[in-house]
């Protein structure tokens, strides 16, 4: 059984942001328990159910609040600009004392920007179902992994008849808090009382609201010892030759046990496979020679296929190798670059991967990436303690062994087992064919795409586009047919 087939049984946790999806008037609030409950049955899901509903409630009207904890959903007071930050916190909290498999559920227009970052990084260390509902604004960065994204009110007309409540009774589960002073109670009369209160008053006065977004994982550690299954599992590495080249001097037959003895220090033994992408064509013969000769595999692309040629090749050794396994992303775009990663990110979250990254510069933000460790490229390759690795003037072929690594192109598709066959194959017809191709592919999607922006500025901005030429006036002849007088 799956993690996600587990959590189908375990707890559900409901956060729910009254100001953005509210109650439709003259919706039963009774009802809102049951549709959410619905939803979650129709998927397969009969675990336990904890909803708290986060508003302002002096503006809650009592009925609707005797109404929500007559089914028992817990009531939360948080103050205008709050909600987001408080339910972010409190969820962080849930996560911490539910450990998975479980699932949960956000209910609110604000799961975008900084809510979906921490949260996609949270669900690649803990892996819950996650659940999703809105009313105005869809979250649309496409960070997250997610099993639904309900209409809010769409999800409330599924939902059947409230259940049958003697008249003023409370749930026993039925909870109110007040998040500004961090009380709670069971009584919706002593609530109100409460916030109607000086010392409530008084703390809203004095106590600015959080508006702020507490992030919860920008403090994490970069470094964690090996988990029992994935310190002799797979490990693939992605590296980037371009961002992190190999240093002037430095001998490349030490790339690879540098990586090797890196991953070992922190109790990782699994074997270790390497693939270099660059256009290598401008790849030294004697740094092919050396990498090849210690079982590096290379993979010839162009700038503007780079990266996608990574990713996908990422995407198909995950299929192959099936968690638990560990990828380890050598380049500095990946690491700062949300767009460059997202995909990766993505398969984190659904699957028991572990990842690392090394880079040559530290990125300015946290990676959106959680890893298990992380290195600059030139501690990673040790080069400061490595000098007896440091060439002279000497010839390195004489010293290199057979390659044992292989040569792909990843415009073309074609593999070589040797390096002269390698280097036949990119000065051939053939491929210089295909490279005009996607270049000039890349060229015409750069025309199309800068054509499309044009054109929606002047949709947005209601004006017509500039004639390129004046239309000529009416009852004037073209200048090579007009009449002069001599």
């Amino acid at each position: 059984m799956s993690g996600y087939d587990a959590a189908k049984t375990e707890k559900i946790g409901v956060w729910w942001d009254m100001n953005d999806c509210p109650i439709p008037e003259g919706y039963d609030a009774r009802r809102v328990r049951p549709s959410i409950e619905r939803a979650f049955k129709e998927r397969g899901y009969s675990g336990p159910v904890s909803i708290t509903a986060y508003a302002d409630q002096t503006q809650t009207p009592s009925h609707v609040l005797r109404g929500l904890s007559s089914t028992g959903v817990a009531v939360a007071h948080t103050r205008s600009g709050s909600t987001c930050s408080v339910m972010h916190r409190d969820m962080v909290e849930w996560r911490g004392q539910n450990p998975p498999p479980g699932t949960i559920m956000i209910i609110s227009d604000q799961v975008n920007g900084d809510f979906s970052w921490d949260l996609a990084r949270l669900q690649q260390r803990t892996r819950y179902g996650l659940f999703l509902a809105y009313s105005k604004k869809q979250c649309n960065d496409y960070l997250l992994v997610y099993f639904a994204n309900c209409r809010w009110e769409k999800l409330l007309e599924e939902g059947g008849a409230p259940p049958v409540v003697v008249a003023g009774e409370l749930s026993s589960a039925a909870m109110f808090y007040c998040k500004s002073c961090n009380f709670d109670c069971q009584s919706l009369k002593k609530f109100r009382k409460h916030l109607s209160s000086y010392k409530h008053g008084m703390e809203d006065a004095i106590t600015p609201p959080v508006t702020k977004f507490l992030f919860a994982t920008k403090s994490w550690a970069r470094s964690y010892p090996a988990s029992p299954e994935h310190a002799t599992a797979k490990i693939h590495v992605l590296w980037d030759m371009n961002d992190c080249p190999i240093p002037e001097g430095y001998d490349a037959r030490q790339v690879r046990p540098s990586i090797v003895r890196a991953f070992k220090e922190i109790g990782y033994s699994g074997p270790v496979s390497i693939t270099a992408y660059a256009d290598q064509t401008q790849t030294p013969v004697h740094h092919l020679l050396a990498l090849s000769s210690t079982g590096v595999d290379f993979a010839h692309t162009l700038p503007w296929v780079h990266y996608s040629r990574m990713i996908t090749d990422f995407e198909i050794w995950t299929r192959d190798n099936p968690a638990p396994a560990s990828v380890m992303i050598i380049s500095d775009e990946v690491a700062s670059s949300k767009s460059r990663s997202k995909i990766i990110c993505l398969k984190l979250q659904k699957f028991n991967y572990n990842c690392f990254l090394a880079y040559s510069v530290r990125p300015s933000e946290t990676p959106l990436l959680v890893t298990s460790a992380e290195w600059l490229w030139e501690n990673l390759l040790a080069v400061s303690e490595t000098r007896r690795h440091i060439l002279h003037k000497c010839s390195e072929s004489e010293r290199v062994v057979a390659s044992t690594g292989m040569f792909c192109c990843k415009l073309c598709f074609c593999d070589c087992k040797s390096l002269d066959a390698f280097n036949k194959h990119l000065s051939s017809k053939e491929h210089r064919k295909e490279e005009h191709r996607m270049l000039a592919h890349t060229q015409s999607f750069r025309r199309s795409l800068r054509q499309f922006k044009i054109s929606k500025y002047h949709d947005q901005a209601r004006c017509p586009p500039k004639r390129m030429r004046k239309a000529p006036r009416k009852g004037f002849l073209p200048r090579p047919l007009r009449f002069t007088r001599r």
